[in-house]
């Protein structure tokens, strides 16, 4: 497998969701794994935008990644290009639910080889960053 797949029912608009994903201020408090913090460096929300930044571990370490914004749709989906290793496109998508939304959070990795390497960290760590857009999109209401 080298697609991961995870959905989450958030009690929100889409408006609002897809607002916690423009900000940076507030991507920097909640996007990674628990326990992760974020510095950005550079932060263009918008097709073709680029977007440096450092995660710092728990563990003390500094993850540096770079991506590319290949494909933002208000509202309704952005999709990403990680650029530093691994190679993945991550796709976002935000349905309505009546007053709640579903998001869809699909990340395909470059290779098989690399998805299976890595999936004991990403299948977790994919359900840790939806709980914290949940904490960040709730806790501003």
């Amino acid at each position: 497998m080298k697609v991961f797949k995870t959905s989450r029912k958030i009690s929100a608009s889409p408006d609002k969701i897809f607002d916690a994903f423009k900000s940076p201020e507030r991507m920097a408090k909640w996007w990674g794994p628990a326990g992760f913090t974020n510095t950005f460096n550079l932060f263009q929300f918008e097709n073709g935008g680029k977007w440096s930044f450092v995660m710092h571990g728990p563990d003390g370490g500094n993850y540096p990644n770079e991506i590319e914004f290949i494909e933002i749709i208000s509202h309704e989906k952005i999709v990403i290009k990680h650029i530093s290793e691994p190679h993945f496109i991550l796709t976002v998508t935000i349905e309505s639910s009546g007053t709640d939304s579903i998001v869809y959070w699909e990340q395909d990795f470059e290779n098989e080889d690399t998805a299976a390497k890595v999936a004991l960290i990403v299948i977790p760590a994919n359900e840790q960053n939806l709980d914290r857009l949940t904490d960040e999109v709730i806790g501003s209401s």
